[in-house]
């Protein structure tokens, strides 16, 4: 056997160190929660506080002449207007009176009478699909749901317009084949920095998720079913359901899903690949009530997430939680808490739950705005400017959770971001009081650094590690831990 020449060693040694960092990357979740970050044993705000500047107002309240059920509230912003849309009936959820109402106001305090988007049909209903903004044009999209179709399912429509107020014909969306879109589309799409958009759809037979993605501007043809295996499928319903999605800061995109299954825990898939190809969405530690959320990122690239971070199907309080970069969420904040702050609901109906459901999320002009329906009748939003959303930069985290938060087990987590230049956070949990020593080795098994020696108690740590002085290449990171031991592999790339 021919021994390799120097450059087939180099190319050798590059695709091991990547078959190792492919491997790490698939080894954890997609992301994680800090320990103790909400209390569950206040359900009215889960010891969350507000950022300062947050406020709250009402698109649209219902009156005895007016339809008294409202949900699928999603906003967007269109030369110098803001715009709301949500499906409207008079009392009950996805009757045959449905249909999709909008508002607009340039304030975003004085709202404009509710208008018409899609009126109520005879073949079926319709509901809120979301915004998109081409250029010029403001797409509406809409979700109609014929009554003939069986499973229940959908099929996907939108509506132009260059003022607001003039609308087009209802036409379907187009796949990249030139089939129509048969699917209910999610009210979240948004765009990769490449300009590639990517959203979810629930396709039929029934309601059947996958995350789908164009590269067409327009937004309202070229969409492609991504390649995505979904966890099992139950009466024509898949398992996860109505996602949204981030971009972490490695240029992975992660869609995070409503589980079906009722673990009350958000499920997650990553894509490498600009949404092309997905791998099997896994439970993660992120709570939830079990409903729709919304996810993205802010200017500055810090993930979020929105939703009701619960243990149950109760939709209260509704929060905001961040990660730098996507990997680590360890900063919330209260968007509307239960208690006196909930209003009272005024009228009864069907699937009418109590508290803040649904929200989606934008950004414009400063401000992160979170749109939701309360009790499903008030239409409502809250809007924080982004300058008070403020991440926890603590560089060590020291966490004391309550007994019933104590991890289960020792665990080293692969670090984030990694490869890593030259920054990068080690984060670890100890499921009982140890002596712990974390240290850094180079690929001949010397130390470089030592991140910590001491004896710490059972919770969650997170240690931010500087490789300034260090050259390129593989490192070892061992935490030791009475007992336990495990080691992660990190590349260094300047």
């Amino acid at each position: 056997m021919r021994p390799l020449s120097g450059t087939a060693k180099i190319v050798f040694v590059f695709l091991l160190l990547l078959l190792l960092w492919n491997t790490a990357q698939t080894a954890d979740p997609p992301f994680t929660v800090k320990i103790g970050l909400f209390d569950q044993t206040k359900p009215d705000n889960l010891g969350l506080s507000k950022a300062v500047g947050t406020e709250t107002i009402t698109i649209f309240h219902p009156s005895d002449s007016t339809n008294h059920f409202s949900n699928g509230v999603v906003m967007t912003g269109f030369k110098g207007w803001l715009y709301c849309q949500w499906q409207s009936s008079s009392q009950n959820e996805d009757t045959p009176d449905t249909w999709v109402a909008y508002s607009r106001s340039q304030d975003g305090r004085i709202w404009s009478s509710p208008m018409t988007l899609s009126a109520a049909r005879t073949d079926g209903f319709s509901s809120s699909g979301g915004w998109w903004i081409a250029g010029d044009t403001l797409v509406a999209y809409i979700n109609i749901w014929p009554s003939t179709v069986s499973p229940r399912g959908g099929v996907t429509y939108y509506t132009k317009s260059a003022d607001g107020l003039t609308w087009s014909a209802l036409e379907p969306l187009l796949m990249a084949n030139g089939d129509t879109l048969k699917g209910i589309f999610e009210q979240d799409p948004h765009a990769l920095p490449d300009g590639r958009i990517i959203n979810a759809a629930h396709f039929q037979p029934g309601l059947i998720v996958s995350p789908i993605y164009t590269d067409d501007p327009s937004g309202i043809r070229g969409w492609t079913r991504a390649s995505f295996t979904n966890l099992s499928i139950s009466g024509g319903v898949s398992r996860e359901m109505e996602p949204s999605w981030f971009l972490r800061s490695d240029s992975a995109v992660v869609m995070t899903f409503r589980d079906q299954s009722g673990t009350y825990r958000r499920l997650a898939s990553v894509s490498v690949d600009r949404g092309q190809h997905w791998s099997t969405a896994i439970l993660t530690d992120m709570p939830d009530s079990r409903a729709k959320q919304s996810a993205g990122n802010l200017p500055d690239g810090t993930a979020f997430m929105v939703g009701n971070p619960v243990n149950s199907k109760i939709r209260i309080p509704l929060a905001v939680v961040l990660s730098r970069y996507g990997k680590v969420f360890n900063t919330a904040y209260l968007l509307r808490q239960g208690g006196s702050e909930l209003q009272v609901q005024h009228y009864a109906g069907t699937s009418k739950t109590l508290g803040y459901s649904y929200p989606k999320s934008m950004v414009w002009q400063g401000n992160l705005y979170v749109a939701y329906s309360t009790n499903k009748e008030d239409v409502e939003y809250t809007r924080v400017p982004l300058t008070n959303l403020k991440l926890d930069t603590i560089t060590t985290s020291i966490l004391s959770p309550s007994r019933s938060q104590v991890p289960h087990t020792h665990k080293l987590y692969q670090n984030y971001p990694n490869p890593f230049n030259p920054t990068t956070m080690i984060q670890y949990q100890l499921s009982v009081t140890s002596g712990v020593d974390l240290c850094v080795f180079d690929v001949l098994g010397r130390e470089v650094a030592s991140l910590t020696h001491d004896v710490q108690s059972p919770g969650q740590y997170t240690v931010h590690f500087d490789a300034s002085n260090l050259s390129n290449g593989l490192y070892v990171c061992r935490l030791m831990a009475g007992q336990f031991s495990e080691s992660k592999k990190m590349l260094l790339v300047k």
